[in-house]
């Protein structure tokens, strides 16, 4: 890219850094400290300021940079991600919304733990929410280094490297600094700019071929090298059995996931009210339905602007094909119109993986805080404590999440999405469900759905074609995979809510009945709700 592309680029980026920098700054300031404070914002926020910070949580750079790449690389089969990701929350809206937040304080393990043996339901649950958050904010790592290796020419590993370092550092700031209340108003700042982005580009897209949708698709199918293929089921889904029961995996984890992702549970205790909760979900419905139309229609856009070979030729995942089409739409490479609108979509993308960073890893820290931390310290910790902790847990995720999206910087951020959601599906979604709904739960099916899920999901990751055997693998030159579908969601869910039941019907603790009927008066009617 020109140097008038970097310049503008890194001006906006630095404008956004600033902002949302000054926002921390400002609410480190007047912070009470407490936990409630650091965790849930208070439970401060109207339904509106809500749902706008889930929309800014859930609508990450899978989304954004992505799902549109996967659409301009293989068309009809890369609209799953949109359809799956925004099905999801009829499924969160429907099931557990209001639930969740009667029934919890700060983490999921708050649900769960309310009716069980605590320290082992916390532990358990702590863990694999951990899990589900590094895995998640690996796949934002990715997309932040693709777009500075765009906007630097995409030669430079070691830029994207430090562009790696220099998110996590900056994602451990805004939470250690800001807590809840920082993060929260990081995500609606976000989600402005990004429906904003999204719709600009949409209607660029849609007047390059005059209104005409149809004229796009065909546009797009006689440039991706396809042909109509391009536009039907089965181009990257459809080649044998193995490939349509990934397919049928993918949805599985992609539709049941984001029930079980502790970064979007922890939205609803921000709220005062259930009632909140569930307007939150309705406002963020509408955002995040519009915003997953609008990929449609610039995944096909890329493809018939620039040709599927184009954006695979700058980034074999797809990552950099909205930027890409930015500067096509704008008036192409050199041009005061494309130097721009590259620039603005660029620092967009990029604020987009910060505010969700953030979100993620406050999410993840309190967790370790007060679910690990607090019932290993055999409770109860100080609540100032337990703040401080989750404040150098922030710093310990940074690290790890750094490390892996260094590894694993050629993957597809869509994709490494959809693993994230597959653990949270098998290890999060069984237990979560099992405890609102099943009068006859016990500790033991809590622990054993967990790990049931959880375990299995990340073996059998581990053991895919993921990790080893195929040339797009963590580790090309080797080859121990035996687990042949890339999801492993089709088997990890299942096993999830088996081994919660199992470890129920063979459990020797009595259920406590009394307990079940207090929790679902409270989840039912918020009697007792914090």
């Amino acid at each position: 890219m020109s140097g008038h592309h970097q310049t503008l680029a890194l001006l906006l980026f630095s404008a956004f850094i600033a902002v949302t920098l000054g926002i921390t700054t400002w609410v480190s300031r007047n912070r009470r400290g407490s936990a409630e404070e650091f965790y849930a914002g208070g439970r401060l926020f109207s339904p509106l300021e809500n749902g706008f910070a889930i929309a800014g949580d859930y609508m990450s750079a899978a989304s954004f940079l992505g799902i549109s790449g996967l659409i301009a690389l293989y068309g009809y089969d890369g609209m799953l991600y949109s359809v799956g990701f925004l099905v999801a929350w009829l499924v969160v809206l429907l099931l557990v919304a209001e639930l969740v937040r009667n029934c919890g304080r700060f983490t999921l393990a708050d649900v769960v733990a309310s009716r069980m043996s605590e320290r082992p339901v916390r532990i358990a649950a702590g863990t694999s929410s951990v899990t589900v958050s590094v895995l998640y904010l690996v796949a934002q790592m990715v997309g932040a280094g693709s777009l500075v290796a765009l906007l630097l020419g995409g030669t430079s590993e070691a830029a994207r490297s430090w562009t790696v370092i220099g998110v996590g550092a900056l994602m451990v700031i805004y939470v250690s600094l800001g807590g809840m209340r920082a993060t929260t108003w990081i995500q609606i700042v976000k989600a402005v700019l990004l429906m904003a982005g999204a719709i600009a580009m949409t209607v660029l897209v849609l007047a390059r071929f005059h209104g005409d949708f149809n004229q796009l698709l065909n546009s797009a199918a006689e440039r991706s090298g396809h042909g109509r293929d391009f536009l039907a089921p089965g181009l990257r889904y459809g080649g044998d059995w193995t490939a349509r029961l990934d397919f049928v995996s993918l949805g599985l984890a992609l539709v049941l996931g984001t029930a079980g992702l502790p970064h979007i549970l922890s939205r609803f205790y921000t709220v005062p009210t259930a009632r909140a909760a569930r307007r939150s979900v309705v406002w963020s419905i509408g955002l995040i339905g519009s915003f997953y139309l609008m990929t449609i229609v610039l995944g096909f856009g890329a493809a018939a602007v620039l040709g599927s070979d184009e954006v695979r030729k700058s980034n074999a995942a797809g990552n950099t094909a909205v930027p890409l089409l930015a500067l096509d739409l704008g008036g192409g490479a050199g041009s005061t119109g494309g130097t721009v609108l590259f620039a603005v979509v660029a620092a967009v993308a990029f604020a987009t993986i910060l505010a969700v960073v953030a979100g993620i890893t406050l999410a993840s820290s309190a967790s370790v805080a007060h679910d690990l931390y607090a019932s290993l310290k055999r409770r109860r910790a100080k609540q100032h404590s337990e703040v401080a902790v989750a404040r150098v847990a922030a710093a310990g995720i940074g690290v790890a999440a750094i490390a892996l999206g260094l590894l694993a910087r050629d993957l597809n951020v869509a994709f490494l999405v959809g693993l994230a959601f597959a653990v949270a599906a098998s290890a999060n979604l069984p237990v979560l469900l099992y405890s609102l709904f099943w009068r006859n739960f016990t500790t033991r099916g809590a622990v054993w759905a967990v790990y049931g899920g959880l375990v299995p999901a990340v073996l059998l990751v581990v053991l895919s074609p993921v990790v080893s055997g195929s040339p797009q693998a963590l580790f090309p030159g080797v080859d121990f995979h035996v687990f042949p579908l890339q999801n492993p969601g089709l088997v990890s869910i299942p096993l999830g809510f088996l081994a919660g039941w199992i470890g129920t019907v063979t459990s020797t603790e009595p259920p406590d009945e009394a307990k079940h009927a207090e929790t679902e008066v409270r989840a039912l009617t918020g009697a007792g709700a914090v």
